[in-house]
């Protein structure tokens, strides 16, 4: 089985770190010699599960000090600064010198797999690839370098790579995103791009700005060659509507899922709305039922939550993901949930985080079906929602919903409430009963969807791999609503 024999190489691997010997790597290898679920049953009883902080408290920040063999083999010389939203604090995930080529591995598989698209020229793997991500110019501290994923990633590109990427070490090393997209539209006619990757979000920004700088109607009266679009990070079909307007022919959408924690999974075949994950490259992957049992009322992870193999899963069902990786994750809980869509093929979409979601009163409303409903909402009225976040708010003694609801263009908010309440009801049937009970108000706000880019920009949040998250509480909430009140004065 792969991911038992991805389990054993891993733990054989870091047998003589710090937390190998700890969490006795070795009495587990040996106790599962001859039998995969005796080994998982032994990692399950010697190594508790990890959020980021209780990893970090007990680990990792050692890394950060130069300290060599902790929970890899080896002095880690890259960390992924990642918040996943637009808080403010940044986390440090290790990336090894593995885990690079891990990364590097799966997404040859990917390339590999347009093999499976009939529709594609055969010049197409002769054009450049366009990556718009975070700065390669890496922050060295002295004893490790710092930096988003997607710029250290760039900054570790193959050689036989090198030819065919945009836009180019120079620009790639900008740090001040105004200057990189500036610079990225001056140079754009002189590319012949045939990918892009990256954010739904910035890409559509890029987009624009070199359409209007060069007074075309589309991108393709730039890139006549643009054929394919890689994105993650995000789901794509808010952003689809108003990217589409700016193409002359359809793209090829190709979804990816690598996290700071590593590529997880891939989309492999065409006209499919899942991937696949990636079984045998440096990850294993645990499954925790994402329910009431293993989660609690603010998506907090249970001391010990049932888990299972990917053997184990039912398709149909939600899961929340454990990592452990050859970067030194152990039964990390990396914080999306995912649904199995083919046990057999290892399907998924991703369908929220563990922490974005709201269940003020029992409503039970997932990322997924606040997607679904906006999507339905911007088709019914023929209006672009490419940004939206939802807060959970008192009202009275009882309980409210606010959405601020970004568009591109006009939109009336008593309209887009009254649609959007009853796409909600019709897709949750514990949205509907709880708004004849507890949840006794939904309030909206229709902004335009730059308004979210300002706000991440004040952040010092622009660009790159950030995005906004789709249900903000505590502290972001108020800062969010204090903005909303400063621009609408």
């Amino acid at each position: 089985m792969l991911q038992a024999h991805e389990l054993e190489k891993l733990l054989t691997k870091a047998q003589d770190t710090s937390i190998g010997k700890d969490k006795k790597f070795a009495d587990i290898l040996n106790a599962g010699d001859e039998d995969y679920r005796i080994l998982y049953q032994e990692f399950q009883k010697q190594v508790p599960v990890y959020d980021y902080n209780r990893l970090y408290n007990a680990y990792w920040h050692r890394t950060r000090s130069g300290e060599k063999d902790v929970c890899w083999p080896g002095q880690v010389k890259y960390f992924a600064l990642s918040s996943g939203t637009s808080e403010a604090s940044s986390k440090y995930i290790p990336v090894t010198n593995d885990m690079l080529k891990a990364i590097r591995r799966t997404s040859v598989r990917q390339i590999l797999s347009l093999a499976h698209y009939d529709n594609l020229p055969s010049e197409l793997f002769t054009k450049k690839v366009l990556m718009l991500g975070g700065s390669t110019m890496l922050n060295n501290t002295g004893i490790y370098y710092e930096g988003d994923l997607s710029g250290i990633t760039a900054s570790q590109l193959p050689l036989w790579f090198q030819s065919f990427y945009k836009p180019g070490p120079k620009i790639a090393k900008e740090r001040n995103w105004e200057q990189k997209l500036n610079e990225i539209t001056r140079q754009a006619k002189d590319w012949d791009v045939g990918v892009i990757v990256g954010v739904p979000a910035w890409l559509q920004i890029l987009l624009e700005k070199i359409i209007a700088h060069y007074g075309v109607k589309t991108i393709h009266d730039v890139w006549p060659n643009l054929s394919i679009f890689c994105h993650g990070g995000v789901a794509f079909e808010p952003y689809k509507k108003g990217f589409e307007k700016l193409l002359a022919r359809p793209l090829v959408y190709m979804e990816t899922y690598l996290a700071s924690e590593g590529f997880i999974a891939y989309q492999a075949l065409p006209d499919r709305k899942s991937m696949r994950l990636v079984l045998d490259n440096g990850i294993f992957m645990e499954f925790v039922p994402f329910n009431d049992t293993n989660f609690g009322p603010d998506g907090q992870l249970v001391e010990h939550p049932q888990t299972c193999m990917i053997d184990g899963v039912e398709e149909g069902k939600e899961y929340a993901l454990l990592l452990t990786t050859c970067a030194g994750a152990y039964r990390y809980l990396i914080g999306d949930v995912i649904r199995i869509v083919s046990k057999e093929e290892s399907e998924i979409v991703i369908t929220g985080r563990t922490k974005h979601f709201l269940s003020l009163c029992g409503e039970h409303l997932s990322v997924d079906n606040m997607n679904k409903a906006i999507n339905l909402v911007a088709e019914e009225l023929n209006i672009d929602i490419p940004e939206f976040t939802v807060a959970g708010i008192p009202h009275g003694s009882l309980f409210a919903h606010h959405w601020i609801i970004g568009t591109n263009g006009p939109a009336d908010a008593a309209q887009v409430r009254e649609r959007l309440d009853a796409r909600l009801k019709e897709l949750n049937d514990d949205y509907a009963t709880e708004r004849l009970h507890a949840l006794k108000e939904v309030q909206v706000d229709v902004v335009p969807a730059s308004f979210f880019y300002r706000f991440l920009k004040m952040k010092g949040k622009e660009g790159g791999q950030n995005k906004f998250p789709r249900v903000i509480k505590g502290q972001q909430y108020q800062e969010l609503t204090a903005f909303l009140e400063q621009e609408n004065r």
